[in-house]
């Protein structure tokens, strides 16, 4: 891996309350990507079984997701370098870290978000025709042919901000701004409009509601410190839920290495280094924009360490005021759909779309007992294009991130791509691009089912974002002058988040397995037995 060069770290900039929204960056569009499939598929799942009572788990995924993020952006500031490239400085070196992070990205690779968003489009295309629930399945496997058709051309359509715009970055904070007002103001009308009182207190009560655990008799819920403190016998783990738990973990704010690309756009901004060694360029529009071969990095004295405690709180009010409430609202917000139009204890994992599908039958007739017929229909078709509003855009940024984390890395640590100019850049970047896209337009082809990729991509997201989290405490204890590596509360924030999700990433694991092959786990103990 090449030396960093040296340079000056600027001045942050100064933050006043009125201009809010000219410091808003990588937490804006990580935000937007944030409130993806997951949100609005497994979260309703949960919420329509067990009301809020679960969201805790949710709570401690975005919590330790936000001190990652910031961590990640911690390296950024001072190298110019994303948090993908400090991991293969580290030893062993490139050659064994490529294979190791290939292993734990392979559940990005999953284009389920196109797969998911085909089948609201195929509605809304329709006129807003919703089958009976019942027909759910019946309907998707008649209309196989056309949904996979639709699928492929999403996948194509997110490829769009990339190709123009100069920046990449600027296209996707573009799009992902859209998708927040978007989806977030119409499921706010739906929240003041026709939910009730009690069901916001149910949902925002159930992210503090923490050690609640399923019992497997129904929507039965139980918790271990109310039983400790009782002296009661600790409630037994409904290890059958954990697949759907662990999905609930994994999508709640980024998931897996999706998180990465927060510190590629932290440089991709300017903010610290970043502005001294230029960004991605889009295919079309971004003549003038090169990357820098590697990093640039300052020396720590009386005049720089003040901007970097400024830059550095600039980044921890990106996502503490934008990253995380976006995270927070953008699952609370389906779930309040779920909770409020279906009946608790209604078990929505059967189907792909069953949820979303009986949520807007249920939003159409909560409008039109209000409203009237028309504005029924017309809400409850809103309700399906706002499916497809979140679940498209987000195939967008998961592409873009899983490319150029790979494109960075390979930037700096091939000695024969460190030989190219540095506006080859973009040659490099729409080659792995197309790699990819032919990989993911054939998995598309060959796994219809939307669960299928989402399942097997949850447990490898809790995996891969534990492991990184440990990597990143290695990264900048070690890399970073003594000056601005992270103190004790980061530390030991990132041990206990990894932890955290490796437990929930084997007990999907377990569960997940036991579902899509029933006698893995027979074959498994008879072959060691």
């Amino acid at each position: 891996m090449p030396r960093w060069s040296l340079g000056q770290l600027g001045e942050a900039p100064k933050f006043e309350l009125r201009k809010l929204w000219q410091y808003l960056g990588p937490g804006l569009l990580m935000g937007g990507a944030a409130i993806g499939g997951g949100e609005w598929l497994t979260g309703p799942q949960v919420t329509a079984r067990f009301g809020g009572s679960l969201l805790w788990l949710a709570t401690l995924s975005i919590i330790g997701q936000v001190i990652y993020n910031i961590e990640i952006s911690r390296y950024a500031l001072y190298t110019g370098e994303p948090i993908f490239t400090g991991k293969f400085r580290t030893q062993p070196g490139p050659k064994v870290w490529v294979w190791v992070y290939l292993l734990l990205d392979v559940g990005t690779a999953f284009p389920y978000l196109a797969a998911s968003a085909a089948i609201p489009l195929l509605m809304v295309c329709k006129g807003g025709v919703v089958p009976e629930v019942k027909l759910i399945d019946t309907f998707i496997a008649d209309n196989g042919t056309i949904l996979r058709v639709l699928s492929l051309l999403i996948f194509l359509a997110a490829l769009l901000p990339m190709i123009v715009g100069g920046k990449i970055y600027n296209s996707l904070k573009a799009v992902m701004t859209f998708k927040i007002v978007t989806v977030m103001g119409f499921l706010l009308v739906l929240a003041f409009m026709f939910s009730k009182p009690e069901t916001w207190v149910e949902i925002f009560s159930g992210f503090f509601k923490f050690g609640n655990v399923p019992t497997g008799n129904g929507d039965e819920v139980l918790n271990v410190f109310a039983a400790v403190a009782n002296g009661e016998k600790l409630p037994s783990l409904d290890i059958k839920t954990m697949g759907l738990l662990s999905a609930l973990v994994a999508i709640s704010g980024q998931g897996g290495l999706s998180n990465t690309p927060i510190s590629n756009y932290t440089r991709d901004q300017g903010w610290g280094m970043g502005s001294q060694v230029g960004a991605i360029p889009s295919l079309v529009g971004g003549n003038e924009v090169t990357l820098s071969h590697e990093g640039t990095v300052f020396i720590p004295d009386e005049k720089s360490l003040p901007r970097w405690r400024s830059w550095l709180g600039h980044v921890i009010r990106d996502q503490v005021l934008v990253w995380g409430p976006a995270c927070f609202f953008g699952l609370a917000l389906p779930s309040m759909l779920s909770v409020q139009f279906l009946e608790r204890g209604t078990d929505l994992t059967k189907s792909d779309w069953l949820g979303p599908i009986m949520t807007s039958n249920g939003v159409g007739e909560a409008v039109g007992k209000a409203m009237g017929p028309s504005m029924g229909s017309l809400f409850q078709f809103l309700t399906l294009f706002c499916g497809f509003i979140v679940l498209a855009p987000s195939m967008a940024s998961t592409v873009d991130g899983f490319v150029r984390r790979w494109v960075d890395v390979f930037w700096t640590s091939s000695k024969k791509l460190r030989e190219q100019d540095a506006s080859k850049i973009r040659k490099l970047y729409f080659t792995v691009l197309g790699c990819y896209a032919v990989v993911a337009l054939i998995m598309l082809g060959l796994i219809p089912k939307p669960s299928a990729l989402l399942a097997i991509a949850g447990f490898v997201y809790n995996f891969a974002l534990g492991f990184s989290c440990w990597h990143v405490i290695r990264i900048n204890t070690k890399l970073l002058p003594p000056e601005l590596r992270p103190g004790w509360g980061p530390r030991i924030g990132l041990v206990l988040t990894g932890i955290f999700f490796w437990t929930v990433g084997i007990l999907g694991a377990i569960s997940t397995i036991s579902r899509l092959y029933p006698n893995f786990w027979p074959w498994l103990v008879g072959f060691f037995g």
